[in-house]
This record gives structure tokens, sequence and C-alpha cells, in this order.
């Protein structure tokens, strides 16, 4: 049996094939690490490709690679080779969920798939994810970048006079990532209900196109094609940076009483009561002569300084921060972002886990694994016959 390390967590007990690389796969997979599964992480002799996805790095390891792997132990396999096929095949019998994100049939030459697997292993959950899914667009590679101009997400991001923009991150493999993991959760419960596993599809066009919500909805319900429109929203206003004495504030009043509560802070409740601006919708079709009134106010105090008072006032509010910056405000709110996991040399700070349990807190049980780095415990493990247990 594999060495495991005292967890409890909500998903203790499960076995995790994980067959993925690169993000929206390995995220998925850390997921459900920090929440107590056993995940083997299953890498070509040549490692996952982000661990070489430096500048920057971390004594010599690519942050990539470390941000998305705590809590897996790793196995290098190449799948072309019959043993190490073989292997692969035996983890995946043995496992309660199988997540892959090559093309759409290409583990089948290696019995991998899903049908190759659930033969073996009726309850399995097959977890793939693709850029396209597994019909017309099978054979077309995903990546986020790809999927951000095709979905249209770059054409509502940067300047109206400008050029389309990608977003900051690979968002759509992170929500693909997150979407993979939902998906896997309901395909367990239902087998705990049914005894059965099943086939788990997830696309990162399709996660895409549901991430793009009120600009989706905008489309297909209502049949308005989006347009770019910088830092605004389409039917909110305020909901933007607005600049101060010093730096840009984010102002958002989403509502009738947050603006009204708004102006009392910037001492102009008289605008709250105008007929122009009673109303959001009144608001926004309204924001350029509205806007000039707020920015006049907010010139007489920096951001920070109005920061506090309309959050104490019940506005949402916020500086615009760098990535330093967020993780301090993220202290100041005492949300503890930063867990360090391993020990000695091999501590790893990683971000914190986004959800909080009452009963079954999350773990941090092991930093980011050294490629093949339990290798040796499991092949021996998916060679003992007699040892022919899940974890």
């Amino acid at each position: 049996m594999i060495e495991r390390a005292a967890v409890d967590g909500p998903l203790a007990g499960l076995l995790v094939a994980d067959f993925s690389r690169v993000l929206a796969g390995p995220y998925a997979t850390m997921l459900l690490a920090d929440l107590g599964a056993e995940v083997v992480k299953v890498e070509s002799p040549e490692g996952d490709e982000t661990r070489s996805w430096t500048p920057p790095a971390r004594d010599g390891v690519s942050t990539y690679y470390l941000g998305i792997n705590r809590g897996k132990r790793s196995i290098a396999l190449d799948l072309r080779d019959e043993a190490d096929a073989a292997a692969g095949r035996e983890l995946a019998r043995r496992a309660d969920v199988v997540i892959e994100n090559f093309r759409p049939g290409g583990l089948a030459k290696y019995g991998l798939d899903f049908e190759s697997v659930r033969a073996a292993n009726p309850a399995v959950v097959y977890a793939s994810i693709s850029g396209f899914g597994s019909g017309a667009g099978r054979n077309v590679p995903g990546y986020d970048l790809m999927v951000q101009a095709i979905s249209g997400l770059m054409s509502l991001t940067g300047d109206p006079e400008g050029p389309p923009f990608r977003a900051g991150i690979s968002v759509f493999d992170v929500m693909a990532g997150n979407h993979a993991a939902i998906g896997i959760l309901a395909a367990l419960r239902h087998r705990d209900a049914t005894g059965r596993g099943q086939h788990v599809e997830v696309n990162l066009l399709s996660s895409a196109l549901t991430g793009l919500v009120n600009h989706s909805s905008a489309y297909v319900a209502g049949g308005t094609v989006p347009y770019r429109m910088g830092n605004a929203h389409p039917s909110v206003f305020p909901y933007e940076p607005l600049p101060t004495a010093d730096n840009d504030l984010i102002v958002t009043a989403a509502n009738d009483r947050q603006f009204r509560n708004l102006c009392e802070v910037l001492g102009i409740p008289e605008i709250a009561d105008d007929p122009r601006f009673a109303r959001n919708a009144d608001r926004t079709e309204r924001r350029e002569e509205l806007r000039p009134i707020l920015v006049e106010r907010l010139a007489t105090r920096g951001a920070l300084e109005w920061f506090d008072l309309l959050v104490e006032a019940g506005v949402p509010s916020g500086p615009i921060n760098t990535v330093d910056g967020g993780f301090a405000m993220a202290e100041r709110f005492e949300l503890d972002p930063v867990v360090e996991v391993g020990e000695g040399e091999r501590a790893v700070p990683t971000t914190r886990h986004p959800v909080r349990f009452s009963e079954t807190p999350v773990s941090y049980r092991l930093p980011p694994p050294e490629l093949d780095e339990h290798g040796a415990a499991l092949r021996k493990w998916l060679g003992d016959r007699e040892e022919d247990g899940r974890g």
C-alpha cells in the first residue's frame, strides 16, 4: 500500500490518477489533494512542461509548477513503453478518479481511454479536459490564449479605442479546472448512490462561454453582441476605477442604496435624489453626466482614505494593487493567504486553498513533488498483486 500521511479531509480515502499536465488538470487535482484525496501525478520522463516555465523560479524550480502541484506524488511513466503503460493501466484500475487532458482519444492506444479503464474499473469517475470537446473540435489543440480569442473574451478586454487584450491570467484554464473538480465531485456523489462511475467531460470553450456570464446572456437572450468598454460596466454605474487625489479607486455602487451611501460619504446627498440619477438604469444611461460630479468630490482625498470611508459606509470599493498589495490586503483581512507546505529545505510557500470547512479542514501535507520522486514506491505498490486495494 502507498505509505500515506495521516489525513482526514472530506475526500480522504479517494485515489486520483492524474494523467493531466500544464494548468487546468493539475489545478483541479491540487484542489482535490487539498481536500484529502491521494493524488498520483503521472508524468512523462521529461516531466510536466510547467516545471521549466521560468522565470520566475524558486531553488531552480518554476514557481508556475510549484503553484499548482502541492499534495501529490509523482511517477514518471513513458506510456510508449509497454511496462510503463501497464503500470499506468494498473493505477487507473485501482483509482477512484482518473483525470486526463490528452487530445480526445489520445490515450486509447495505451488502453487508458474511458472505455478501456471502465472495463477494468466499472466504478471509476473518469474526467477528460480538452480545448474544444470530443466532437468536431477534437483535433484542435486547446490553449487558454486561443480560447480567450475564440470565445470573444479578448473582444471585451482593453481600451475601446485600442486592440483586444488577453486577461492577465489563464482564466479559462483555471475555470475549466474548477468545473472539472465540480464535475468529479458530482459524479462521485452519483457513484456513492448507484455504484456506477461515469465519464465527465470539460472543455475550455464551454467553460469560457458560461464564464462570460452577463455577456453571454446579452447575446443568447438579448441578441446583443457586447463590445469593449475598457473598465466600464455595460449595465451598472458607477462600477469602474475613478481618479482620486493620488491614485485611481474602484468604486462600485450596484444598487440605489449603495449609491445613496456613496453620495452621503462624498458630501453630495442631493445627487441621490436627483431624478436624473435616481435609479441604476438612469445612472448608467447618464454616466457621462454623473462621472464628473463624482470625480470632483473624489479629488479631495486619496484613494486609501476614501477606501476606509466608503467601506465603513457599506459602499464596495478598493485600491488597484499590484499582486503583493493583494496579499497584503488579504493579511489585513486575516485571510492568512500563504501556507507553507513541506519541511526544512523542501518547504514551499503556496497560496491557501480558497474554501474553509468547519468540520473537515483542508490539509497541506506534501510539497510539490520532484519528477518521479515517488516512482520507486509506486512501482512496487502497483506491481504487488497481493496488495490490490486503493490508497
